[in-house]
């Protein structure tokens, strides 16, 4: 039976390959589509906050209906609208009036399988027998940052050895991953997340927990503390080094997925070893240095190197708060999932915007707005503290 479900959390890693592909690939695209179809620069940003909008009201809505539908159904559902959404990419812009208009459908309906893979997926590995869940959890989100270096790396060979211009041919060619997903999903043995009889927590229920505000705040954080230095890490590598944004993607995103997918694979691998809740407080105080070292080193290459660190400190955060909440509330269900996914996406957006404001407002200075982005690390480590100390009423 343990072999069965093994293959069961095999797909899953391929998931959130999947879900790496929705989120990363077509980025790389936003300067072709400019030069192709001549959309203006404000439209192409708009792209980015269209997508993870629409996955913010998935997480939402998936609350009233992946237990009526169930986790197969809802699962196979999620691969077959990501994969219908990068096909899509290459038909819509060319038949519809307006290029950006299919674009923008396209991205909706990638979208809605990028917001059901982000709420299901976790759930499913949890539900899965296994001898250590929490080394499984770290383990599964560790492929999304290897999706997205794989994406970028294959993604950019490709465009090298082919030209750009066949974007189109690689576009279906990542559908194909989610399809094949798709169909083994149709196939491998899915666990209940609650036991046979037994009911998850409503949202009035969850919301009278005062440890899972906790936790969801713990989650905004650990969306934020990622991305607000992610996002942010290849400008932030040309300005301070002078070098080209090729360079600057590999110097500071690409560094950063590296490390972060490091760290998720080293608790996957030793975490029977070691106690989350240390693991996660360290990775805490680490975060908040390398917040402070980019913006408080005056040497460009230090501050770069902080901001690699800051990969490494984030990679547990997102898994080891999915991990703790499953311990706390075992009983919490899919409207914990789901919302919990929901706080790592607004602080996945949030996180960016806060940096973006202060830097705009102290004239530019993308350093002063990391720093006031080192509240987050220190939230969520003081959630870690607060969650440990309720933790034995539950």
């Amino acid at each position: 039976m343990k072999n069965q479900y093994d293959k069961t959390i095999t797909a899953c890693f391929v998931g959130y390959i999947v879900q790496a592909c929705v989120n990363n690939f077509v980025p790389l695209l936003f300067l072709t589509f400019q030069r192709s179809y001549n959309i203006p620069l404000s439209q192409i940003t708009l792209l980015v906050t269209f997508n993870f909008g629409i996955q913010l009201l998935v997480d939402l809505l998936a609350i009233g209906f992946v237990d009526k539908i169930g986790y197969r159904m809802s699962m196979v559902a999620a691969h077959v609208t990501a994969a219908a959404g990068m096909i899509l990419l290459t038909i819509l812009p060319e038949i519809l009036p307006s290029p950006f208009i299919g674009i923008l459908v396209s991205v909706m309906v990638y979208a809605v399988g990028g917001g059901l893979l982000e709420v299901v997926i976790s759930p499913v590995v949890e539900a899965c027998p296994s001898d250590n869940k929490e080394k499984a959890m770290s383990m599964l989100h560790s492929f999304y940052c290897w999706g997205h270096v794989g994406v970028v790396l294959l993604s950019t060979v490709f465009f090298q050895v082919f030209g750009i211009g066949n974007w189109k041919i690689l576009a279906v060619l990542w559908a194909m991953l989610p399809l094949c997903n798709g169909l083994v999903f149709t196939r491998v043995p899915i666990a209940p997340l609650i036991e046979e009889g037994e009911s998850g927590l409503r949202l009035k229920e969850l919301f009278g927990i005062k440890i899972f505000w906790i936790l969801l705040i713990m989650m905004v954080c650990a969306g934020a503390s990622e991305q607000a230095v992610s996002q942010w890490a290849s400008t932030f590598a040309e300005n301070g080094l002078g070098i080209s944004k090729t360079a600057g993607d590999l110097a500071g995103p690409m560094a950063f997925a590296v490390l972060m997918g490091t760290s998720r694979t080293f608790y996957g691998k030793y975490g029977d070893r070691i106690r989350l809740e240390k693991f996660m407080i360290y990775s805490s105080i680490l975060c908040i240095l390398s917040y402070l070292g980019i913006s408080l080193i005056p040497i460009p290459q230090l501050s770069l190197v902080s901001c690699a660190l800051c990969g490494l400190s984030v990679g547990i955060m997102w898994p080891g708060t999915f991990s703790k909440a499953s311990a706390v509330l075992p009983k919490g269900g899919t409207a914990m999932f789901a919302l919990l996914a929901l706080g790592g996406d607004l602080g996945c957006s949030g996180g960016p915007t806060v940096v973006g404001i202060v830097s705009s407002t102290l004239g530019d200075n993308l350093k002063m707005g990391i720093l006031a982005g080192v509240i987050f690390p220190v939230l969520l480590l003081t959630g870690i503290i607060l969650c440990n100390k309720r933790v034995e009423k539950f």
